[in-house]
């Protein structure tokens, strides 16, 4: 299983953090350490002061697959479930200052939090304007739209597959929208796709 993550997908959220709007997709994967699931707590790590949520729409790949054309890609997932990418901004921006790979800061132990359920796609209608967000103790922070996405759910999927043979049970984590912020200890995170609540958990 493979974690593969798509950063600087919305336009917003790529401007602010100062990045240029890509013009492919930006592509990192974590490994399967990173997952948090059941809704467990996130702890903060020593290594950091400054950890950042990033709500993301996953999808789960349910077929293997590999040069998938752009038109045949909604075959090889039925499902989106709800992640958030946890970032070590501050040594982030070291590494980018290096010139250095970002796994460090990206990839570390429980930082790709995961929802336990992922709702069939077909329940949304168009896949291409699917409404989430985040709340931090009870107020919202990140309020995203599949609509906003440089880079579609289908298309993603193809481009990823050209460099990477997709299997069962991978996930792809689609991109932030803005909003993004640091986390500190006794925040309450829930996150919401189309108004369910997927993800409910506390900073530790």
């Amino acid at each position: 299983m493979k974690i593969i993550c798509v950063g600087r997908n919305y336009v917003a959220h790529a401007r602010e953090l100062n990045n240029e709007i890509p013009t492919e997709p930006v592509i990192f994967m974590k490994p399967g350490s990173a997952l948090l699931r059941n809704n467990d707590p996130f702890f903060i790590p020593e290594f950091s002061n400054e950890i950042h949520f990033e709500v993301e729409l996953v999808v789960r790949i349910n077929r293997q697959g590999k040069y998938i054309e752009k038109r045949f890609a909604h075959r090889y997932y039925s499902e989106i479930g709800l992640g958030i990418d946890f970032t070590a901004r501050d040594l982030q921006a070291k590494l980018k200052e290096k010139g250095l790979p970002w796994e460090k800061a990206k990839g570390f132990d429980k930082s790709a939090a995961l929802s336990n359920t992922f709702l069939p796609k077909d329940k949304f209608g168009d896949i291409n304007s699917v409404k989430f967000r985040l709340d931090i103790n009870g107020e919202t922070v990140q309020e995203g739209d599949s609509s906003l996405m440089i880079f579609p759910i289908d298309e993603i999927i193809s481009q990823v597959s050209k460099y990477f043979t997709l299997r069962i049970g991978d996930l792809i984590y689609t991109g932030t929208p803005a909003g993004v912020g640091p986390v500190k200890p006794g925040d309450h995170l829930e996150g919401y796709l189309v108004g369910n609540k997927l993800l409910d958990f506390f900073i530790k």
